[in-house]
């Protein structure tokens, strides 16, 4: 719930700054020069990809989510056995072997959706987000039916 209503409030201020960004650039539009105008529609660009790039976001959460329910529905969310420090960290070497039996599930049962989304947990908890953002984009476009790319 926490991590919901953080993105919820990061996801506010992000809109509400492209709104004043855009309402920037246009003052700058109308401001009629050659200068202000080609300005002003640079700085419009920054809110376009801003919306886009947020958009995309909240429909990767909104999928994943998705699936999380369905993978505990069915009673195969992966069980949080990782061994932490005394600080409440994840130990390194249990996320490690963790991590090896996921890779191997995933290696046995590759157009598996299920394998995949636990794989994305596992590589989450190794602490490698770009490689758990990628296994968690082909557990979604394999639940899809999408086609996944090798």
């Amino acid at each position: 719930m926490r991590a919901k209503l953080s993105y919820a409030v990061t996801a506010a201020v992000l809109v509400f700054y492209f709104v004043l960004v855009g309402s920037r650039g246009v003052m700058l539009i109308q401001s009629g020069t050659v200068i202000t105008v080609t300005f002003g529609i640079a700085v419009l660009i920054l809110p376009v990809i801003g919306v886009w790039f947020l958009w995309k976001n909240t429909q990767f959460v909104r999928n994943a989510n998705r699936l999380a329910a369905l993978l505990e529905a069915e009673g195969g969310l992966p069980v949080d056995e990782l061994r932490r420090t005394p600080g409440g960290r994840i130990d390194r070497d249990s996320a490690d072997e963790v991590f090896a039996r996921r890779k191997a599930e995933t290696e046995a049962a590759p157009d598996d959706w299920r394998s995949w989304f636990r794989l994305a947990v596992a590589y989450h908890d190794a602490r490698d987000t770009p490689r758990a953002r990628k296994a968690m984009q082909r557990a979604i476009a394999l639940h899809a039916g999408r086609p996944v790319q090798a």
